[in-house]
C-alpha cells in the first residue's frame, strides 16, 4: 500500500476529510471523488465491523481518498482486524497514558517494531507478493493516530505524544469537554486553554495535530491556529444539510412563482 495521506502530512500539507458513519461503499467513493484527502470510517460509533468497512476501504482507495479507521478501543485485536482488512491508518480513541500508546504503537506494526500478527489478509495483497516486501512496506506506510479527548490523557500528553511510532494525535473537542465538565461547549474557556495546551505538546515531540470541526469557519480558525489534520464534520451531517440548503433555495424559488 501507498500512504498518500503520510505523505502530504510529511510534505507540511493540510489534509481534510470526513467521519463516515453510514455503510455505502458509494457515499464514500463520491466523497473522494469530490477531492477529500481522506476518510475515518468509524467503528468505534456505530454499526460498522471489519466486514463491512472493508467495501468502504475499496471505496475510498479507489477514489483516491486514503482510508483511515477508527477502532473501537485500543486492543491489539481491534486494531490487527481493521489493519487486515486494509486501513492505511488507525484512529485510537481514549489513549491517556504513554504505555496504551506504546502498545497501540506496537499493536499496528509488524517486528521488529511491533506485534502484529502475521496472515496473508487483504492488506498484504493475499500473500501474492514476497512476505517479507509486504511487512516491510506496511511497516513503513502505516499511520498511528491517537486521540486526546480526556482530561487524564492531557495532563499526560506529552509524553503520550513522544512516545516513538505515535504519528500524530487528535484532539477529540466533544468528549474533551465532556469530560472536563462542559459538555459541547468547545469554546469555553477551560477548552480554548485545554486546546491550546494539546497543541503545545504535540507540536513539542513534532507530530503534527489534528482536531474535528463542524463548519468551514471553525476548520478556517483551527487550520490558523496550528492544525493540520482537520477532521470535518460527519457524511450523515454532510448530506443532510446539503439537503437542507438545496430545499430552502428551491422553496424560496416556489415561493416566488
Amino acid at each position: 500500500m501507498k500512504n498518500l495521506l503520510k505523505k502530504k502530512l510529511a510534505a507540511g500539507e493540510v489534509v481534510i476529510g470526513p467521519f463516515v458513519g453510514i455503510d455505502s461503499p458509494d457515499l464514500v467513493e463520491v466523497m473522494g471523488l469530490a477531492g477529500f484527502d481522506f476518510c475515518v470510517i468509524d467503528t468505534e460509533h456505530g454499526p460498522m465491523d471489519p466486514e463491512s468497512i472493508q467495501h468502504l476501504i475499496r471505496a475510498a482507495g479507489l477514489s483516491g481518498m486514503t482510508p483511515v479507521v477508527r477502532v473501537p478501543r485500543a486492543e491489539p485485536v481491534d486494531i490487527l482486524k481493521v489493519l487486515d482488512v486494509g486501513a492505511h491508518c488507525i484512529h485510537v480513541p481514549q489513549v491517556n497514558s504513554p504505555e496504551m500508546a506504546l502498545s497501540v504503537a506496537r499493536a499496528a506494526r509488524y517486528h521488529p517494531s511491533g506485534m502484529r500478527g502475521v496472515a496473508v489478509p487483504r492488506a498484504l495483497s493475499y500473500g501474492l507478493e514476497p512476505l517479507d516486501h509486504a511487512l516491510e512496506e506496511a511497516n513503513r506506510e502505516v499511520m498511528v493516530i491517537i486521540h486526546c479527548e480526556n482530561s487524564e490523557g492531557l495532563e499526560r500528553l506529552e509524553e503520550i505524544a513522544g512516545v516513538e511510532g505515535i504519528d500524530m494525535v487528535f484532539v477529540g473537542p466533544y468528549d474533551l469537554s465532556q469530560s472536563l465538565g462542559v459538555p459541547g461547549q468547545i469554546f469555553h474557556p477551560s477548552m480554548v486553554k485545554a486546546v491550546s495546551r494539546a497543541l503545545d505538546a504535540i507540536n513539542g515531540a513534532g507530530k503534527p495535530a489534528g482536531i474535528f470541526v463542524t463548519s468551514p469557519d471553525e476548520a478556517g480558525k483551527r487550520i490558523e491556529q496550528g492544525f493540520r489534520y482537520i477532521g470535518y464534520s460527519v457524511d450523515s451531517l454532510i448530506f443532510g444539510n446539503a439537503c437542507r440548503d438545496v430545499l430552502s433555495t428551491l422553496k424560496n424559488h416556489r415561493q416566488g412563482i
